[in-house]
């Protein structure tokens, strides 16, 4: 939960910029001045990357977990309610925001990073039967599904397993094959245009 809740801090700190909230109790005002003391004695030269900042401001969150709780009665919430932990986490965010927590705004710029980053490639797999191996400008495997369509996979850089198929890949045809992969779009000149490909990261003997 802790680690949910920090994140959530941050996610709604973006989110609520403008709003800032007025209304902080004593309690809430205790664990805040907490907070942003422990994040102004952070070596901020060590921490440049998201997730070292989400690290540095979980640990601090952390060390004042005592105060939740009083926090959340002082808010009239429950915590066992989830809704009640977003309530709170949205309160702190915007409330640190407003208590002009420089240290807190460093760590929030650092952590920005992560949203304007390029969204995480998923990787998928398939199963098939290897086939042949096609030049085309790239590489590309190809299989055969269970209903005997082919499949095409760009070998495009070196992947666990790609020493197989570097001798003699005609000797693997028939064999059954796990092909983990991840789509990509390229531009393809021969085409004039932009598809999506599915690049080779892996493949397993099966």
């Amino acid at each position: 939960m802790m680690k949910k809740l920090t994140l959530l801090i941050f996610t709604l700190f973006f989110a609520t910029l403008l709003h800032a909230q007025t209304n902080i109790g004593p309690v809430q005002k205790k664990m805040l001045d907490s907070l942003c003391n422990c994040m102004n004695r952070l070596d901020f030269s060590k921490i440049t990357t998201p997730a070292q900042a989400n690290k540095a401001f979980t640990d601090c969150f952390t060390a004042h977990t005592e105060l939740l709780g009083e926090v959340a009665d002082e808010l009239h919430l429950n915590l066992a309610d989830d809704a009640a932990g977003d309530s709170i986490g949205s309160i702190i965010g915007k409330n640190l925001l407003n208590e002009k927590c420089s240290s807190f705004l460093k760590l929030a710029g650092i952590l920005a990073k992560q949203s304007m980053a390029e969204p995480e490639v998923v990787q998928q797999s398939t199963a098939g039967t290897f086939k042949r191996v096609d030049l085309k400008g790239f590489n590309y495997i190809i299989i055969t599904d269970k209903a005997g369509s082919e499949r095409s996979f760009l070998w495009l850089r070196e992947f666990p397993g790609s020493e197989k198929f570097t001798a003699a890949p005609a000797s693997l045809a028939g064999k059954k094959v796990k092909i983990t992969f991840q789509e990509l779009e390229v531009y393809l000149p021969q085409a004039k245009g932009y598809y999506k490909v599915k690049e080779i990261t892996a493949v397993e003997f099966l």
